[in-house]
């Protein structure tokens, strides 16, 4: 019972304040109407007068305490739905996250057995880059935000792995011209551009393959931009991973964020401008 009237006793006031508000209007209107007929016979209207202020008074107590629940009333209903859409909002954020493309893993365990077999000197080295990338997807990806030196470490690790992989030369070059290391970002956001230009560009090359990154930092702006080279192939669907993309960059990043996708025979561009935090 205490921790019930703790917690909403300005409402239980309220309430208690308008059911004796509209009892005293209840009173007071009797008695104006008893010494209307008294002013009648005796034209002394001062009690009237008194009677009429305390039932104005009384009027505006219920209005005030109506007011005041109806404000409650909404104002809870308000954080009830911001609660809802706060929740909606994190279990949808990690669904997405839960949709990175697994491609790069599998690709990867694939190729690290096939270095196993060999007994060759970089299946250690890859084993410790693979783990590096895992620890940094699974445990720093359920951050809300990391730093940008952070994200540039698990490009370069990821990057590192795709080295070993591929037998095939592949020219990758990655700029970067960070004005402010510590600054804030959403993880695994540049990691999906990447993984873009090596799954639908790398692999469907077989020579002469190429990587352009750069990453760039002011105090106000995160630019990343990655441009890579493709074998066109016909009626070739776009992938869930542009529209994973654009969904979590609307909801960690509304009206602060822009994403250009350029395209044309042989090359392929995406631009991603984000506002400091």
């Amino acid at each position: 019972m205490y921790a019930f009237l703790k917690q909403y006793y300005p409402r239980v006031i309220a309430t208690v304040c308008l059911l004796l508000s509209f009892m005293g209007l209840i009173i007071y209107k009797q008695k104006i109407e008893q010494e209307k007929i008294l002013v009648a016979a005796t034209s002394d209207s001062l009690q009237l007068n008194n009677y009429e202020f305390y039932f104005t008074l009384l009027q505006w107590g219920c209005l005030l305490a109506v007011g005041y629940l109806m404000l409650s009333w909404l104002f809870k209903k308000y954080k009830a739905y911001r609660q809802l859409k706060n929740e909606r909002t994190e279990a949808e954020l990690a669904l997405l996250k839960s949709k990175i493309d697994p491609h790069f893993f599998f690709n990867t365990l694939n190729n690290l057995y096939s270095l196993a077999i060999k007994k060759s000197d970089d299946t250690p080295v890859m084993i410790q880059k693979l783990s590096e990338v895992m620890r940094y997807t699974i445990y720093e990806g359920e951050n809300q935000w990391v730093t940008i030196s952070q994200e540039i470490t698990y490009l370069e690790q990821y990057i590192a792995i795709h080295r070993i992989r591929y037998k095939k030369k592949v020219t990758i070059d990655f700029i970067k011209d960070v004005h402010n290391p510590v600054a804030k970002v959403t993880p695994l956001l540049f990691i999906m551009l990447l993984e873009n230009a090596f799954k639908h560009g790398v692999e469907s090359l077989t020579d002469q393959a190429y990587i352009k990154m750069a990453l760039t930092t002011t105090p106000a702006f995160i630019s990343f931009k990655v441009e890579n080279n493709f074998e066109p192939k016909p009626a070739e669907k776009t992938g869930i991973g542009l529209a994973n993309l654009r969904r979590r960059l609307g909801l960690l990043y509304p009206k602060m964020y822009e994403l250009t996708i350029t395209e044309n025979a042989s090359d392929y561009t995406a631009h991603l401008m984000l506002k400091t935090i």
